[in-house]
């Protein structure tokens, strides 16, 4: 399938490219696409190099947190539903700790400590994988998780905000939660039922009338909570809980008398490796992404969908923020360039301003997640985790649209 999407990129690109040349006498656009060709390929190369220190340094920080049994600990609060949603992994195996890890990062907003626990996790899935180049059903449930991405504290798109001169930055947070959740969902049940895991199953019923109850909660104190006071709130605790999870982990190592600092050195030694394993995979990938992109399809494919939005009658403003939605799955740094360029162009505190961060916020970067996570273990077959990300992509861009008519 990967091999499929990827070609696909440079065929559209090359038939786009040529009809632009041919219609309008410009071949200007031949220049771009090299030039994307080249930039992508450098940008492949400093993200990966950019993941290194990252990875030395949450995988050596995991390490400890392995070695001292606090994974274990963790991992029973979750257990149970992962064990329902997961079937093949055994109870207490490593990847339960680690999947719980990356979720919980996810959930808090911190990006960069997510990737390396979700490379350790598909790491550990690994081992229990009977063919090598094929996903599992256990790390397609946990790759179509990440693809949704549920943020409760998304601190990112408060600073991004900011920075853009919001009046209030964190009033998007209420909306953007709303659509994060349906992503997840969406996605969590379409591999539910490609799967043909119980969905009325009483413990995942019990697990998702607690996130129900959770959200709930955080509707009620957001909507008691002055809105500079709460985005003050998000940043803090955000921060936080980030540093409170490395001391946790060195604490934890030294009470269980485990040399901490060469236990981290061997953690941070397969971080490097992983992140030097990436780099192949990360400059395929982006630069296909940025030939797509170079070509103008994008831009055409707008022109398309203005055209018939028109036609029905309906507001057009939702589609001056849909390249952040198209590059979303396809890129992170695309698409938050797309938001920035949405807020620059119609305002941070328009609608389409505030619809465009709302978009970045509800899901992840699909075919980031899929190339790094899946390329970091050498899988080449992901059977139908691309469809199932892909339908939670749909529902949380989707769902934002819907909430920021609603808010807005």
């Amino acid at each position: 399938m990967l091999n499929i999407i990827w070609t696909g990129f440079f065929f559209i690109a090359f038939i786009t490219a040529s009809l632009h040349s041919l219609l309008t006498g410009d071949a200007a656009v031949w220049s771009q696409i090299s030039n994307a060709l080249f930039d992508s390929a450098k940008s492949g190369f400093e993200i990966a190099l950019g993941l290194t220190g990252i990875l030395c340094l949450w995988m050596g920080l995991f390490k400890i947190a392995e070695q001292s049994g606090l994974m274990n600990v963790l991992a029973k609060a979750i257990e149970p539903l992962l064990c329902r949603i997961m079937r093949g992994v055994p109870r207490g195996h490593a990847a339960m700790g680690a999947m719980t890890m990356n979720i919980g990062a996810n959930m808090l907003g911190l990006d960069n400590a997510a990737t390396p626990m979700g490379i350790r996790a598909m790491q550990a899935l690994q081992e229990l994988n009977p063919k090598p180049d094929t996903a599992t059903n256990a790390q397609i449930v946990f790759l179509v998780l990440n693809s949704a991405s549920v943020t409760l504290l998304p601190v990112t798109i408060f600073l991004y905000r900011a920075q853009q001169g919001s009046a209030n930055p964190a009033e998007v947070f209420l909306p953007l939660l709303l659509a994060t959740s349906a992503g997840t969902l969406a996605g969590l049940f379409s591999v539910m039922l490609w799967q043909r895991i119980r969905i009325w199953d009483s413990v995942i019923m019990a697990y998702l009338f607690g996130y129900i109850t959770l959200l709930t909660s955080i509707v009620w104190w957001v909507g008691n909570t002055p809105a500079d006071i709460m985005s003050l709130y998000s940043t803090a605790i955000g921060n936080f809980v980030l540093f409170a999870m490395v001391i946790l982990f060195l604490l934890i190592g030294w009470i269980k008398k485990i040399n901490v600092y060469d236990t981290f050195i061997e953690g941070a030694k397969e971080g490097f490796k992983t992140a030097t394993h990436l780099i192949p995979f990360l400059v395929a990938m982006l630069v296909a992404v940025g030939v797509f992109r170079a070509c103008g399809a994008l831009e055409t494919v707008l022109g398309w969908i203005r055209y018939g939005v028109t036609y029905f009658g309906w507001d057009t403003q939702f589609v001056d923020a849909l390249p952040t939605a198209f590059m979303k799955p396809l890129s992170g740094s695309g698409s938050r360039a797309m938001m920035l360029d949405a807020m620059k162009t119609h305002g941070v505190d328009s609608l389409v301003g505030k619809m465009a961060a709302i978009m970045q916020g509800s899901t992840e970067t699909t075919f980031y997640v899929l190339a790094v996570y899946f390329g970091a273990v050498g899988i080449k077959n992901m059977r139908h985790t691309l469809a199932c990300g892909l339908i939670a992509d749909i529902a949380g861009l989707v769902a934002a649209i819907g909430v920021s008519y609603w808010f807005f």
